[in-house]
């Protein structure tokens, strides 16, 4: 039997699944929160298998309640659902300790599937969300490369830069020249094929 809770505060949704739940041979919904409080609250005193968590909640986020159940009981598995794909949000949650991540529009034996598999040690995900963090990884591993090819002096100009420094304080800690600064930098543009410091540094950032 694969003990279940739902944090949801959308209450039509969070009784439909707790329902359904209950009504599927294997599973047993123990619980159903309303707010991310609640469930910190109450939890501890009957921890389920899995815990199916919404990311928009009122009050605290689903991300930060995943954090804090988490560090509460670091082999509780959560899967987020929601109807969301947003990229940043999706590795937020992993990051918070989510281990899979599925839309609310899955179907009903989709749904048992995802808590079936976290339960036994896989990671759900909706193929959707796959296909962007598998995006996501190449994207880092291009950048991964291209950060590759800068020199020593041009990785320390551009830590410089992340760290908010301005090209004259950047020389100044380098011991280097400010016209050597705006060369180092337009090299580090090169290389890594960006047109500004933003967007140099949120490379830099990523890795």
């Amino acid at each position: 039997m694969i003990t279940v809770s739902v944090v949801d505060d959308e209450t039509n949704l969070r009784q439909s699944i707790a329902l359904f739940v209950n009504g599927s041979p294997g599973f047993r919904c123990v619980s159903a929160f309303a707010s991310g409080e609640a469930a910190l609250a109450q939890l501890p005193a009957q921890w389920p298998d899995v815990i199916l968590m919404d990311i928009h909640l009122t009050g605290m986020s689903g991300i930060e309640c995943v954090r804090r159940l988490k560090a509460m009981r670091p082999e509780v598995q959560i899967v987020m659902l929601t109807v969301y794909e947003d990229a940043g949000q999706i590795f937020a949650a992993l990051e918070a300790g989510a281990t899979g991540y599925m839309l609310k529009r899955l179907t009903p034996a989709r749904l048992l599937r995802a808590i079936q598999e976290v339960h036994d040690g896989g990671s759900p995900m909706s193929h959707s969300i796959a296909r962007k963090v598998l995006a996501s990884f190449r994207q880092t591993g291009r950048a991964a490369a291209e950060m590759d090819r800068l020199s020593p002096r041009e990785e320390m100009v551009l830590a410089c830069l992340a760290k908010g420094l301005t090209y004259e304080k950047t020389g100044d800690q380098l011991n280097i020249s400010l016209d050597s600064v705006r060369t180092y930098v337009r090299r580090i543009y090169e290389k890594l094929h960006v047109h500004s410091r933003t967007e140099a540094v949120a490379k830099y950032s990523r890795l």
